[in-house]
């Protein structure tokens, strides 16, 4: 019986890594950028095969950055080691672009932090919440992920989130949610971690300016609604002309 080839077996100039080192990332299909990620086959199956089976079960690879781990190591030839490996750089590639290039990107109003938002929240079949850490003039310093889950008391814990805010040096938050079901309208249990991540901000002197949910029907600012009274900083709302 023939053995099966390898990436070794192709051309040094063939190779996904040498390409890559050669031309550069962008010379690279997908196919072959995800076998540099995945670095090696399993036994009987090169990596460009493990990479081309991703593609084929998954559609693109925005259908395997949204796969969970589980999903990925359902497939022959993807380990829970190469499946964690792909849902890290996946994970990279998300925090470099919310990076703002140059200038930090101003917060100052609800549409400039849900426009920040909608592409990270919305299409997401669990809760995500999420916060944006900002200096003292609104500028972001980066978003920073909270909890996944159904929101609980216990899942939002204001030591998690405060504990990024401090490390970053942030003066101000604004916390964030998306709803599966579409509708943004605020829940009481909303309301209720909302009240409790306010008050802890109060103590610690790091200010939540708002809470936003996201969904399909449109943004929810909890401060817009009354829900957040207490507190000087504020979003603007823009109105259509």
């Amino acid at each position: 019986m023939p053995t099966a080839l390898t990436v070794r077996d192709l051309p040094p100039s063939e190779r996904p890594r040498e390409r890559l080192s050669r031309l550069g990332a962008e010379a690279l299909s997908e196919q072959e950028l995800l076998a540099c990620v995945l670095g090696r086959g399993v036994a009987g199956e090169s990596v460009l095969v493990s990479a081309r089976r991703l593609l084929a079960a998954f559609g693109s690879v925005r259908g395997i950055a949204e796969a969970s781990v589980e999903q990925l190591t359902s497939l022959h030839g993807i380990g829970p080691a190469k499946a964690v490996q792909l849902k890290a750089a996946i994970e990279l590639a998300r925090r470099v672009a919310l990076v703002p290039i140059g200038r930090r990107t101003i917060i100052d109003s609800v549409e400039a932090a849900a426009a920040l938002l909608r592409p990270h929240l919305l299409d997401k079949k669990k809760e995500h919440f999420v916060a944006l850490l900002l200096d003292n003039r609104h500028q972001l310093i980066r978003m920073s992920p909270v909890a996944i889950g159904s929101l609980s008391a216990t899942l939002v814990h204001p030591r998690e989130l405060f504990k990024e805010a401090i490390a970053a040096s942030a003066a101000a938050i604004i916390v964030a949610h998306n709803h599966p079901s579409g509708d943004p309208a605020p829940s009481r249990h909303d309301v209720q971690i909302t009240t409790r991540l306010v008050e802890a901000g109060s103590l610690l002197g790091i200010e939540v300016l708002d809470h936003l949910i996201i969904g399909d029907g449109g943004v929810v600012s909890l401060r817009s609604t009354g829900k957040i009274t207490n507190g000087v900083g504020r979003l603007n709302r823009r109105r259509s002309s």
